[in-house]
């Protein structure tokens, strides 16, 4: 079955498991910030912690991006997926640190396994832009649902952490129907170099940088809420809720435009809107500047990301650099918790967020120039296309030269 006709329950697995894989990235505030309290870690304990459970991830992405059809979607999503409920419910079960530890980098690897099986299977469908925003509005509405209810149920590392696994055996039986989902590629296509190397590396290289900028904020967020800004847990939880019930709308908008506004305007405006929003949260001294700058954060944040993967899933039809890019931005996500907690011990909040905000615009050049080469067709393309006239012209012109003789 080609990829381009595949039925509404072939992405259903697709995009739970997108969801599965970025629930702890999303879940990351309120993850540091039980490490410290529940275990007494400090700040920078805490984000370390952090980050080596996203740095699990993204290896798993660089690892599986080219073997996720070798090895079978169905048997590499069940893996993942018991990967992540195992490792959770072991850091979850227990207050020893080692252990904690090595359940958060199972566990996070399992999710970057997730993400790898979901990003091969998305790339090869007709629009992978909406199928993304789907995966989205899921990690969105999921992790809403946990910011609200996890306050009520008590405190301690074990709750966010077994909702990840929890959520990760809610998942499993969705993968008996990945064997419906296409391969993306044949024989040859797949023995085949990556195409444009150029351009998916300088994406690569840009979203590392994108998302660790952000992450840095994202993973001390609940400390500028709780020790800055004066907020209780239950309130904070409340922010973090409407934020990403704003990033449900600012998805919603981005699926009903699709690419009506092309990649460039909505990647390098979005990125320099989100630049502002971090230097406004991160110096905010009171409740509303802190919620106005995290919830229109969160508007545009999967706005761009969701334009992003889209843009590397045009890359290359098996889906490949849609991993690779992935994993980088896992990768900068892992750096992110320590990244943050290190600035803002070091020269206070607003001045991390002014370096974060100088990041990501510098981050926002690369990824336009991506866009716009991705929308021209790019000069390999182009080329391409000129050959192709070139040889059509010459053919024509023989026709025309054998008509006459």
């Amino acid at each position: 079955m080609s990829s381009r006709t595949a039925p509404p329950r072939a992405l259903l697995p697709l995009v739970a498991l997108f969801c599965v894989g970025y629930l702890a990235p999303y879940l990351m505030p309120t993850v540091v910030g039980r490490l410290t309290t529940g275990l007494a870690l400090s700040g920078s304990q805490a984000g370390a912690v952090g980050s080596a459970l996203l740095l699990a991830s993204a290896c798993a992405g660089f690892l599986l991006a080219s073997r996720v059809d070798r090895i079978g979607r169905a048997r590499l999503a069940r893996r993942g997926l018991l990967l992540i409920a195992g490792g959770f419910a072991m850091a979850a079960a227990t207050h020893h640190v080692a252990l904690v530890v090595a359940g958060c980098v199972a566990g996070g690897f399992g999710s970057g396994t997730a993400t790898a099986v979901a990003a091969v299977g998305i790339a090869g469908q007709r629009e992978p832009h909406r199928v993304t925003v789907l995966g989205l509005l899921a990690t969105s509405a999921v992790a809403g649902a946990l910011y609200l209810v996890l306050p009520a149920l008590g405190g301690g590392h074990a709750l966010p952490l077994a909702a990840i696994g929890a959520t990760a055996l809610l998942v499993l039986p969705l993968t008996r129907w990945l064997s419906a989902a296409p391969v993306t590629a044949s024989r040859s296509e797949a023995a085949g170099p990556l195409p444009h190397r150029r351009s998916g590396l300088v994406l690569a290289a840009s979203m590392l940088c994108w998302s660790m900028a952000q992450n840095a904020l994202w993973g001390v967020s609940g400390r500028i809420g709780l020790d800055r800004v004066g907020l209780s847990e239950a309130a904070l939880g409340v922010v973090f809720a409407v934020a990403l019930g704003g990033g449900l709308l600012g998805v919603t908008a981005a699926g009903a435009l699709g690419p009506r506004l092309g990649r460039a305007l909505p990647v390098g405006l979005g990125t320099a809107l989100i630049a502002g929003c971090v230097a406004v949260s991160s110096s905010a001294h009171d409740a509303t500047a802190f919620a106005a700058g995290e919830i229109l954060w969160n508007t545009f944040y999967p706005v761009v990301l969701s334009y992003a993967i889209g843009l590397a899933a045009s890359l290359d039809g098996r889906g490949r650099w849609a991993v690779y890019a992935g994993s980088a931005s896992s990768l900068g996500v892992a750096c992110g918790p320590l990244t943050g907690a290190v600035l803002g011990a070091g020269l206070g909040f607003p001045a991390m967020g002014s370096v974060l905000a100088g990041v990501l615009l510098a981050a926002a050049v690369p990824l336009t120039a991506v866009a716009l080469g991705s929308a021209t067709g790019g000069p390999g393309r182009v080329a391409i296309a000129v050959r192709r006239r070139r040889s059509a012209a010459a053919v024509a012109a023989r026709s025309e030269l054998g008509r006459a003789a």
